[in-house]
């Protein structure tokens, strides 16, 4: 009887695994707006699987993608695979009319110099008008005093020194009665620890800053009495430190009216084991309500990148490194919880895992491969050394690299890069990511991409 039971079970099993099953779109009625979309989803790869009459190539998995075009108004799909068929009306709206362009925004000069303050932490100092893109100079902190000499759109001009301006978004800044518009400097200590350069400069009030990497390194403090440009400017040459002009993070923040600013020095390797004691910080992407992307065979991101994680971690710690997990578990994290956690722990590297999907009006047969995306310069050369290793040991398309500017690689004091390891989305890559053995080749080849930029 527990053998007929057990049978019983494998086959209601297999007959679930190879049933018509469409991922997305989620519902059988939608809208949406664009000339094209896609179904995403599983089928017996021995049956023939049909869109409207049109052949879908199953890939051996049983995922498949398949796009199809959409017409302005109800567009009806029938998809058939042997006896099961599953029926969706999509529903592309009919275009609005043309927008007049607007005119852009034009600059209005202030008469005289308007004082403000800084109303939330961690607000995007920009080089352009713009609430996007890789335009951030810095981040300034909550009650700094800026000076103000004019409006575009949505945007203040901030004066930075004599020749230079910067842009915050009006909702960050609220104007008050008077201030001062330039802030003494009254010299700087050097503290020299174990792990970072630090230095500490005295001003008489915050004001806004930059760090410039390059080499040498340069620490730019804005709107300070009696510099050239009214800008303090101190170069910090890497080239002759013991780094080689490899950065390895840094960051800065005011305490008080002082501002500390942290480089952190160069860490002494054994090339036979190059991640002994260094500290890595390993971020699972999404979790808990956050899912993610959906694969072709119904797997959740979320589940997918702790997978990956948990693996690295593994790696990792056989290695010798320092490893810490913003989540070891289903949990939901914040982008901002993220930044913090790694910070806190004093991370040299920070790996976001992921998987990567698109949009609505493109293929996602034509989309696969790793990819990474980094922000500061300082972590573009561990994202090639990583994306080498990873193309060249996984058999992954080279998806490329990428500067964004998303928010977890942003304010950290780390290396910090994120990983696409796949797409979700497209079969093959989906049918590779749930594999156990290409999970663990896929920590090896991260691990062994840290090594080669140590050793480099």
């Amino acid at each position: 009887m527990k053998r007929f039971i057990l049978t019983l079970a494998l086959l209601i099993a297999a007959q679930n695994v190879y049933a018509l099953d469409v991922v997305y779109p989620k519902k059988n009625v939608v809208t949406i707006n664009a000339q094209s979309t896609f179904f995403i989803g599983s089928s017996d790869p021995k049956k023939k699987l049909t869109v409207n009459g049109k052949t879908v190539t199953i890939h051996r998995s049983g995922g498949f993608a398949y796009v199809v075009p959409l017409n302005t108004g109800a567009n009806n799909f029938n998809l058939k695979s042997g006896k099961e068929q599953l029926n969706f009306t999509i529903t592309r709206p009919v275009p609005p009319p043309a927008a007049t362009p607007q005119a852009e925004p034009q600059f209005t000069e202030y008469e005289s110099m308007r004082y403000a303050v800084i109303t939330n932490e961690n607000t995007p100092l920009r080089s352009t008008p713009a609430d996007s893109g890789i335009n951030r100079i810095t981040h300034l902190q909550k009650d700094m005093p800026v000076v103000i000499d004019g409006e575009k759109g949505d945007f203040y001009s901030i004066i930075l020194g004599s020749n230079k301006t910067g842009w915050i978004n009006k909702s960050n800044v609220k104007i008050t009665n008077g201030g001062t518009s330039l802030a003494e400097m009254n010299g700087y200590d050097y503290i020299d620890t174990d792990e970072f350069f630090i230095f500490v400069f005295h001003l008489s009030n915050m004001t806004p800053y930059e760090l410039v990497e390059g080499d040498p390194f340069q620490i730019r403090i804005f709107n300070v009495a009696d510099n050239p440009e009214n800008t303090y400017t101190m170069k910090f040459p890497l080239a002759k430190s013991p780094q080689k002009a490899k950065l390895l993070g840094y960051s800065a923040r005011f305490s008080g009216t002082d501002l500390i600013v942290k480089i952190r020095k160069p860490i002494l390797i054994d090339n036979n084991k190059p991640l002994k004691g260094i500290k890595i910080a390993i971020d699972a992407g999404h979790g808990g309500n956050e899912i993610g992307a959906i694969g072709c065979l119904r797997d959740n991101e979320k589940d997918m990148n702790l997978a990956f994680a948990k693996q690295l971690e593994e790696e990792l710690n056989r290695r010798g490194a320092k490893v810490f997990m913003t989540r070891a578990g289903d949990t939901t994290l914040g982008l901002r919880e993220r930044v913090d956690m790694t910070n806190e722990e004093n991370s040299v590297i920070l790996i976001s895992l992921h998987g990567n999907a698109v949009p609505d009006g493109r293929d996602p047969n034509a989309s696969s491969g790793t990819g990474i995306y980094y922000y500061y310069q300082q972590a573009e050369p561990l994202a090639k050394h990583i994306l080498s290793t990873m193309t060249s040991q996984t058999g992954m398309k080279n998806d490329g690299i990428h500067q964004r500017s998303f928010a977890v690689v942003r304010n950290t004091n780390a290396l910090s890069i994120l990983i696409e390891i796949g797409y979700v989305i497209n079969p093959s890559d989906n049918a590779k990511m749930r594999e156990k053995d290409f999970q663990k080749a896929t920590a090896k080849a991260i691990a062994d991409g840290i090594e080669n930029y140590f050793k480099n």
